[in-house]
């Protein structure tokens, strides 16, 4: 069991209703966190496009998770 903190920006805080959780989960990817936290955030969603990062490195979803990782999701950045 992994004991993940998980951050959420933008489009993300809105639509968990939060800008931070600690996620007790046995999840091995970004991935599978997101999943979990689906369970708790039924109104959570991906866009298209969205971004990740571990103990803020940029990361993909695919990149494994360890006890003590901090994940942060966070929509697409545009510029102009």
């Amino acid at each position: 069991m992994h004991s993940i903190q998980v951050r959420f920006f933008a489009a993300f805080r809105e639509f968990a209703g939060t800008d931070a959780v600690l996620l007790e989960t046995d999840a091995e990817t970004v991935d599978d966190v997101f999943e979990a936290c689906l369970q708790q955030f039924p109104r959570l969603f991906r866009p298209e496009a969205s971004l990740v990062a571990v103990n803020e490195k940029m990361a993909d979803w695919s990149t494994a998770v360890r006890n003590g990782d901090e994940v942060l999701f966070f929509p697409p950045v545009a510029g102009g």
